[in-house]
């Protein structure tokens, strides 16, 4: 009833002071009756008497107005209230703490409180040494203590000034206590404060910031958003001194496995290069950091990224339109040749990273190389990212670009690798070729490395193919060089010298004309050195591609250009081959590939085999060479006999290659020559290139020769060279002189002991042909004692344990049958009983006595 007495007083007019006057007076009544309850001993009692103040608050809340508050408010409750915040009793310090906060909110003059009220916070939350633990242990009391804080700083503004140094002190404490809730809500009244007090606030910002820097790497990431947050707007209303000592932490969150802290980093980043007051002295530290977002795996950071860097960039163009009026006025279209004309960054944002380059370029030169795997991936990002807004005034930091991406590229992280990719092609698109082909090329001349054909690679790549035009053939030239081709030895090396080339081609084009057997000995020596799994194919797909630059049908064309001029390039080092030497190794790939231009190029390549397949050369080296030799010349008629020509160096390569390569010597490594030489011969004389005539004239020069290798220890020599000897019989007017024809059979004859079958069959299937020879000669009496001698040792073999062996031998009997029947018919009834299964013996005299009578 007093209540509404009071309303309708102050309802009156003129009687509003005395309304007010008198709520007061009865507010204050209400609460004196509570109040002793606060000082008493129990526990409950106190509690009983806070929740009876409460409920006296909430009901005055609801009727008596905020002035008629201020008084009781200040003079009775907030005292006492405070000294609650230090209650033994839990339940009565939270009730406390809830009533000053009701308290604060009902009054009109809350900044009237803050003198009592803030040291009493200070007190609770931080304790009077810094670094001990706070008075309050517990986490929700603490939580509701810097709530309460925030609230007084919402209410009071800027009347918090005088006390901002017991609001610091509590929310430097609190920054770093254990509740991660605590922590947040001390972020957000951090940056309530640094907002509520602006023109006093810069003189304590720098102590907030060390807990604010321990709190960036809380393991919860609301925590971490809150500090990023808190830190950006303190370091917006500091004097700008801590802007270095946070940079550092923030490089470190662009790091962060949650979107949202990146997130935060960037728009932070973001907001101070717009309006942080000495922003321009820390261009140069920020733009790293916005930029590192415009790569951000997520794309809604990137797209804030890109939009906040715009911004930026617009806001500094206006800012310096003075400066940049010539470039305003006159404003150049994107180059043509360049990557994204449609995205070219704005001019503003063009400038602020030309200017600043040379302050970045070290920083990100040093992160590129650093061991943590992240870090390079961002720096490498980030250098292509500068390279493309500084365009073509990259050229003044050249060297160092390159001297940074040379050692970058040898790095095994793939991100790494395919930006500092990237940064080449850049330099390759804005610099001219003149510049960065003397720097790159004066790399690889000092020392030839993957990275280097890596830049050289990708800065072709992203040349335009006028500007590159003119730097073709020197270009070529330097990559033919045998420092850098050799290396190819190495397959990596190998495979990025190829890549180099592959560049070169098809970025040159029709260009590459005029380095054609430059770029060609460099596949050469690609395809010849390196053993790389599929790089051999990769190789003719390059060579193709050259092919098709000049208009050329195919790569047996082109290399019918070139073959000449690549054995000529080859031809000045082969005095001093080895089996090491990587010449060779080219030499054989060029032979191997050439087909049909072998044909047009012989009298480069016979001297040249020749010089190597002396016997004082190599042994090693002249083997390689017989098997290349005999691979060439199984298919003569489609390599070294591909314009009938062969046939004028035949001579040559019988007495000067053959004939030295065919004698005995001592030793394992020249029975390996012997039998490689063997082997060539084989394929020479099997090849069908070699005329009647041109067999006869080998056979008088080699037959010595061969009938010796027929005791060589290898069967495969052995084989080949009864094989040989089949062929030279078989030739039409095959033996002419008796003499040297009769020297042939017993060498036969005694292959037939061969421990190897294959050898005994091919012995007994020349002997057949041996004794053809006999039956068309004119005078074949003249063999009639050699024959029987030949009938009687046959014989023998006819009781051969091995059946295929038998069968042979039979034939060869049967073959010789019709020469003198008799003296095989009576021989063979000599020996009939000898033998342990006369079967053989049975058939064959079963053969000859069907033999016509006129026979």
């Amino acid at each position: 009833m007093a209540a509404l007495g009071a309303r309708e007083a102050a309802a009156a007019p003129g009687s509003a002071e005395a309304a007010e006057a008198a709520e007061a007076a009865e507010l204050s009544r209400a609460v004196s009756r509570l109040l002793p309850g606060l000082e008493a001993d129990s526990k409950l009692g106190r509690r009983r008497a806070l929740e009876a103040l409460q409920r006296a608050l909430e009901e005055a809340d609801s009727t008596a107005a905020a002035s008629a508050f201020q008084a009781p408010w200040a003079r009775l409750l907030l005292p006492r209230l405070l000294r609650c915040l230090a209650d033994p009793a839990e339940g009565c310090r939270t009730l406390a703490t809830h009533l000053l906060g009701l308290g604060l909110r009902r009054t009109a003059r809350p900044r009237e409180a803050l003198p009592r009220l803030l040291p009493a916070l200070a007190a609770r939350l931080a304790g009077p040494e810094p670094g001990r633990r706070p008075p309050e242990v517990c986490e929700e009391l603490r939580l509701a203590l810097v709530q309460l804080l925030a609230l007084a700083v919402r209410l009071c503004g800027a009347a918090l000034a005088p006390h901002l140094d017991d609001a610091v002190r509590a929310v430097r404490s609190t920054l770093l206590d254990p509740f991660a809730a605590v922590r947040r809500e001390s972020c957000e009244c951090a940056a309530e404060l640094a907002r509520a007090t602006p023109g006093h606030f810069h003189m304590q910002a720098e102590s907030l910031i060390s807990p604010l820097m321990q709190t960036l790497s809380h393991q919860h990431w609301k925590v971490r958003v809150a500090a990023i947050e808190a830190t950006g707007t303190v370091i917006q209303f500091s004097n700008g001194k801590s802007v270095d000592e946070v940079l550092p932490h923030f490089a470190q969150r662009l790091f962060d496995n949650v979107p949202q802290v990146r997130r935060a980093v960037t728009c932070v980043v973001g907001g101070w290069l717009l309006d942080l007051r000495d922003r321009y002295s820390f261009f140069h530290k920020l733009i790293p950091l916005l930029l590192s977002s415009l790569d951000d795996e997520i794309p809604e950071i990137a797209c804030e990224a890109a939009s906040l860097w715009e911004k930026v960039g617009l806001q500094w163009q206006r800012e310096n339109e003075d400066d940049l009026k010539d470039k305003l006025d006159f404003a150049s279209p994107p180059p043509a040749h360049h990557p994204s004309p449609e995205s070219r960054p704005a001019l503003g944002c063009r400038e602020l990273v030309f200017r600043n380059l040379s302050k970045i370029l070290p920083a990100v030169c040093h992160d590129i190389t650093d061991w943590v795997a992240g870090t390079r991936v961002k720096a490498a990002q980030l250098l292509a990212l500068l390279l493309l807004h500084a365009e073509d005034h990259a050229t003044q930091h050249l060297e160092v670009v390159l001297r940074t991406l040379l050692r970058a590229c040898a790095d095994e992280e793939q991100a790494v690798l395919s930006s500092c990719a990237r940064s080449a092609e850049l330099i390759g698109t804005f610099v001219s070729p003149e510049v960065f082909l003397r720097l790159i090329l004066s790399a690889l001349r000092k020392s030839p490395s993957c990275p280097g054909l890596q830049v050289l690679t990708s800065a072709i790549r992203g040349c335009p193919r006028g500007a590159l035009q003119p730097h073709l053939q020197a270009l070529a030239t330097e990559l033919a060089q045998a420092h850098i081709c050799h290396g190819a030895e190495d397959h990596i090396f190998g495979e990025h010298l190829l890549l180099c080339v592959q560049a070169l081609v098809s970025v040159g084009r029709e260009g590459c004309r005029t380095c054609s057997l430059q770029l060609l000995e460099v596949l050469v020596s690609v395809a010849a050195l390196s053993r790389a799994p599929g790089l051999g194919d990769k190789v003719q797909e390059a060579t193709a591609a050259l092919a098709a630059a000049q208009d050329i049908n195919s790569t047996r064309d082109l290399y019918s250009e070139h073959t000449g001029a690549l054995l000529e390039w080859l031809a000045t080092s082969q005095p001093n081959w080895t089996s090491h030497s990587a010449e060779l190794l080219q030499f054989c790939e060029v032979v191997i590939r050439s087909g049909p231009a072998l044909g047009e190029a012989l009298p480069q390549l016979i001297p040249m085999v020749r010089s190597c397949l002396q016997p004082a050369r190599d042994p090693q080296m002249r083997l390689q060479l017989f098997s290349v030799l005999s691979r060439v010349l199984l298919a003569a008629q489609e390599t070294v006999d591909s314009r009938g020509q062969f046939h004028s160096y035949l001579d040559t390569v019988t007495t000067d290659i053959f004939v030295p390569n065919l004698q005995w010597h001592a030793g394992r490594t020249a029975a390996a020559i012997r039998t490689a030489a063997v082997s060539c011969l084989w394929a020479l004389v099997s090849s069908r290139v070699l005329s009647d005539e041109q067999i006869q004239d080998v056979q008088e020069t080699l037959m010595p020769q061969i009938l010796t290798t027929l005791e060589e220890d290898s069967p495969t020599t052995r084989l080949v060279s009864c094989r040989i000897i089949d062929i030279f019989l078989k030739t039409p007017g095959g033996v002419i002189n008796p003499d040297k024809f009769i020297k042939i059979y017993p060498e036969l004859l005694k292959r037939l002991d061969d421990v190897s079958s294959d050898v005994r069959l091919a012995a007994s299937s020349a002997l057949v042909t041996w004794l053809a020879r006999i039956r068309n000669e004119d005078g074949r009496s003249f063999y009639q004692s050699h024959v029987q001698f030949l009938y009687k040792e046959l014989l023998v073999y006819l009781d051969d344990p091995e059946g295929a062996t038998q069968d042979a031998v039979l034939e060869v009997l049967k073959a010789s049958s019709i020469l003198f029947p008799d003296i095989l018919v009576k021989e063979t009834e000599a020996v009939l009983h000898k033998h342990r299964s006369p079967v053989y013996c049975e058939r064959l005299l079963q053969h000859v006595r069907a033999l016509p009578p006129a026979q």
